[in-house]
């Protein structure tokens, strides 16, 4: 299987990774390799999963990383790999005073100790000092990855002190081909989803493979496309609320469960087992964890729902401007030309600045049924009574 088998669109960093992985055949330092690195990137470019997938080639003796380790790394088991992500707005003080402490030991069965923070950006001043004191006296083979969409969301003393690794969005093609390899995909499905989540990994993966949550976009981007009067924006404000609350349920249970089935595997408890008491502790963990981040699923759905509106007038913004760009929604080309032909681009500039408006009010604990409803009162539109719909089209 190999750690990097399941990246796609970033061969410069992967490669960049890789040779830092590799194990030197004189016994010596490898000078490709630091204590530090900091990935960098947008959302759903894989900033995570290459960040696992480098731990688990350093904690392994090959830089492909063998699958017993992969498999552990994937489950957030090996006892020389300790993870740190926050589904909260910031990463508390005493979170990083907790992974500075469990740096501090020695590997105990891996070439390093590796501590991977996945939302380095979430971090205050005062907690970023914390760390730094960690990056500047860092002990022997012990490797920090951090994770963040930019090096500029970090403080300058902590970018002085990793080395940067940029990844770049993929492109369609990369993410479609993804799929239909890893997940058996059939291409015109794979490339659909590719780009209606706009390259974003994960999300592509979903809605390749769940009709349910591509019939919830479609609901969204048919109510929303629609409105026309202020009745029918309460209305639909309210719908919104119940799609996003569905969708963030559904998909806190898909993580779930699949985050379980790989810790079961890792610990060697077959499908159905009894966990074995002395086992139990680290079960009951995931499930606390899970619990905490299933508060989160409302507004991680919302938020899912407003990128979805964003690229449906983006469409619309291009077909006013005449611009040979690739439609995200190809398959309502007709219905997104016609509300093109009953508004200029002002006016849809104006709609994206409110969908925009309104992620920053949900994620600044604005009531999401007012901030929904403000949206899309902005979206009301003149548009002929009959306006084309999408276009049909199978599922696979």
């Amino acid at each position: 299987m190999g750690a990097w088998s399941e990246l796609t669109g970033q061969a410069g960093a992967i490669a960049a990774l890789r040779a830092a992985a590799e194990v030197d055949p004189a016994g010596g330092v490898n000078d490709a390799m630091t204590h530090a690195w900091l990935l960098t990137g947008p959302p759903g470019s894989g900033r995570s999963n290459l960040a696992y997938a480098f731990a688990a080639a350093l904690l392994s003796d090959d830089p492909d990383g063998d699958d017993a380790t992969v498999r552990q790394v994937a489950a957030r088991t090996h006892p020389d790999l300790t993870a740190l992500s926050t589904d909260r707005v910031i990463i508390t003080v005493d979170e990083v005073r907790e992974l500075v402490a469990k740096s501090q030991f020695s590997p105990s069965v891996g070439r390093y100790r590796v501590l991977v923070v996945e939302d380095a950006d979430r971090m205050t001043e005062r907690t970023s000092n914390v760390l730094l004191k960690a990056l500047e006296e860092p002990p022997e083979r012990t490797v920090w990855v951090l994770c963040a969409p930019s090096d500029t969301d970090l403080l300058p003393t902590i970018r002085s002190r990793v080395r940067t690794v940029r990844l770049t969005t993929p492109t369609v093609a990369d993410v479609a081909a993804l799929l239909v390899r890893r997940h058996g995909v059939a291409a015109a499905l794979a490339e659909e989803s590719a780009r209606h989540a706009q390259s974003h990994i994960g999300m592509a993966r979903r809605l390749a493979t769940n009709a349910e949550a591509r019939e919830r976009r479609d609901e969204v981007l048919d109510l929303v496309l629609g409105v026309s009067t202020v009745g029918a924006a309460v209305n639909a404000a309210a719908r919104l609320l119940e799609i996003a609350g569905d969708d963030g349920k559904a998909m806190a249970e898909e993580r779930d469960e699949r985050e379980r089935e790989d810790a079961l595997r890792s610990l060697g408890i077959a499908p159905g087992g009894t966990v074995p008491l002395q086992l139990r502790g680290q079960i009951r963990q995931l499930e606390e964890d899970q619990k905490r981040r299933a508060t989160r699923s409302l507004r991680d759905g919302l938020d899912r729902i407003l990128i979805d509106l964003l690229s449906a007038y983006r469409d619309v913004l291009m077909i006013q401007l005449g611009s040979a760009l690739e439609l995200v929604n190809a398959e309502r080309a007709a219905q997104l030309a016609a509300i093109a032909a009953a508004a200029g681009p002002e006016r849809t500039l104006a709609v994206l600045d409110a969908i925009a408006e309104a992620r920053t009010r949900i994620a600044g604990n604005v009531a999401p049924a007012l901030a929904l409803e403000a949206m899309l009162v902005t979206a009301i539109r003149t548009a002929p009574a009959a306006a084309p719909g999408r276009a049909t089209r199978g599922r696979a």
